[in-house]
């Protein structure tokens, strides 16, 4: 017997991309109220500072999408965390449209063209989309580690049933 009440439909899918912009927007949301100064301040892990590290969660959300879409490339130089804000909507949006369109016609094995790759090759949607998801896990894990040693100390777990009580409003578990 199942414990939480259906509010409405949302699969897997939903609930990995859902989260994964929601937990982005989370930290921008705490990084906001940094100095520039501690924004980019060196740290020995990942890509060295906060607004780094930032900046290429999204941008690989940014290239990934464009690529599996087959558009043009454009890179973004704004990495206030006002413009990463607005990137991080434009950029989950379309991974978004482009994950249920793989989903809605069973396309995770369909391959696309990755011309950036050295050689240039063949890759699975599903694979991409996951690595994708994925890959941004791994920096937010790496940005709560500099966040705390900046002194943050209120940091959010991130997690998935925080996500789902944040925006499905109520769940019953």
């Amino acid at each position: 017997m199942r414990s939480v009440l259906p509010i409405a439909s949302m699969d897997l899918l939903d609930r990995f991309l859902g989260h994964d912009a929601w937990a982005t927007e989370q930290l921008l949301g705490i990084c906001a109220q940094l100095a520039d100064d501690e924004l980019d301040r060196p740290f020995d892990i990942g890509h060295q500072t906060i607004r780094r590290t930032l900046d290429h969660i999204i941008h690989n959300m940014e290239i990934w999408s464009s690529l599996m879409a087959n558009d043009p490339i454009e890179r973004a130089s704004d990495a206030s965390i006002s413009a990463m804000t607005r990137r991080l909507e434009v950029a989950s949006a379309r991974l978004g449209t482009i994950a249920r369109q793989t989903a809605d016609s069973g396309g995770w094995d369909e391959m696309w063209y990755d011309h950036l790759e050295n050689p240039p090759r063949n890759k699975r949607f599903g694979t991409a989309i996951a690595h994708v998801i994925t890959h941004s896990m791994h920096h937010r894990a790496q940005l709560l580690y500099m966040l705390r040693l900046t002194g943050i100390t209120d940091l959010p777990e991130g997690d998935v049933f925080s996500w789902e009580t944040q925006n499905r409003g109520r769940t019953n578990g």
